[in-house]
């Protein structure tokens, strides 16, 4: 046991020793290039004085001198310089008077005084002869201005004439229309009246406001606000009584159709027109034509050709059967 102690120490020895040495190897290699770069960094700051005094004679040398430099300019002269002959030193002999300056100015704003006065008055004479030039314009327009006046006033006595005439037409025109507005007759439906059948035929559809009724073409029950008069198309529609029209216009139910205002609330509509003769506003009498009878609409193509005919008083339904004779 002891033995093996031993040989274990002197190998922990020698494993010291060689790495110590291989330490110090190490650091000695290393401090010998650090003192290698320090010694060439110094050698790049070292400044040359000799080199400096070399450069300062060679420029020295090629400097010219203050008498070369007075010969070259000399030679080269004063007209290729930047001279200013109105420029001058204080001190220089070529400094002029100012005595002489002020009455140089004085001449020359005098000169100027004169043209200004010249100008002046040239300018004058040229708006005098304008002037003269714009009273005789204005004289002429003066007189074409009371020549046009003149005849504006021989036209306006004219039109008056004219007008006068007009206005004589229109009251004849007026007074016309007064007198065809009282022919027309006055409207004075009453209860106890009686209609005229706006076309011979046989009755469709009866009036029922209290029951439905059937309507083939529908094929349904409804109520009907008027009758409906069978008849052939082209035949000729008049007036059931004396009224005005209040409306002509188109339904797709009833097609063409014109409205007829009878006096005291009662109204006649007729519907199924066509060729329709009367405009709204116009007056017309019983038994005057107001258009032809047209095809049936496809609300009535199985009731055939027929004439819609419908009576109300204040826009409520009247039966038309119980007024028709």
């Amino acid at each position: 046991m002891g033995r093996r102690n031993r040989s274990s120490i002197r190998k922990e020895r020698i494993i010291m020793l060689t790495s110590s040495v291989l330490v110090l190897t190490a650091l000695t290699v290393t401090g010998v290039f650090v003192k290698r770069n320090n010694n060439a960094e110094k050698e790049d700051y070292v400044v040359d004085f000799e080199a400096i005094e070399k450069n300062n004679t060679m420029t020295a040398e090629n400097m010219m001198s203050g008498d070369e430099l007075d010969t070259l300019f000399a030679e080269v002269g004063t007209d290729d310089l930047d001279y200013d002959p109105s420029f001058q030193e204080a001190n220089s002999q070529n400094v002029e008077n100012t005595e002489d300056r002020l009455s140089t100015r004085k001449e020359t704003r005098k000169d100027k005084d004169a043209e200004d006065k010249k100008a002046e008055a040239e300018k004058e004479q040229e708006i005098s002869i304008k002037s003269g030039n714009k009273t005789e314009e204005t004289d002429k327009q003066q007189e074409e201005e009371k020549n046009g006046k003149k005849e504006q006033e021989e036209q306006a006595e004219g039109m008056f004439d004219e007008s006068v005439d007009t206005a004589k037409t229109v009251e004849e025109t007026e007074t016309a229309e007064a007198i065809s507005t009282t022919v027309q007759p006055t409207l004075d439906f009453k209860e106890e009246d009686n209609l005229v059948w706006p076309i011979v035929g046989d009755v469709l559809i009866n009036y029922s406001m209290d029951q439905t009724v059937f309507f083939p073409t529908l094929q349904q029950y409804k109520y009907n606000p008027a009758i409906v008069i069978a008849a052939n198309q082209g035949e000729n529609i008049t007036a059931a009584a004396n009224g005005r029209v209040t409306s002509v216009s188109y339904d797709p139910t009833i097609g063409n159709m014109v409205v007829m205002d009878l006096g005291n609330g009662y109204e006649l509509t007729y519907g199924q027109l066509e060729n329709i003769t009367v405009s709204e506003g116009s007056y017309v009498a019983v038994g005057d034509g107001i258009g032809t009878v047209a095809s049936p609409t496809k609300y009535y193509s199985v009731e055939g050709t027929n004439v819609y005919f419908k009576l109300t008083k204040d826009g409520e339904p009247v039966n038309p059967m119980t007024k028709l004779q």
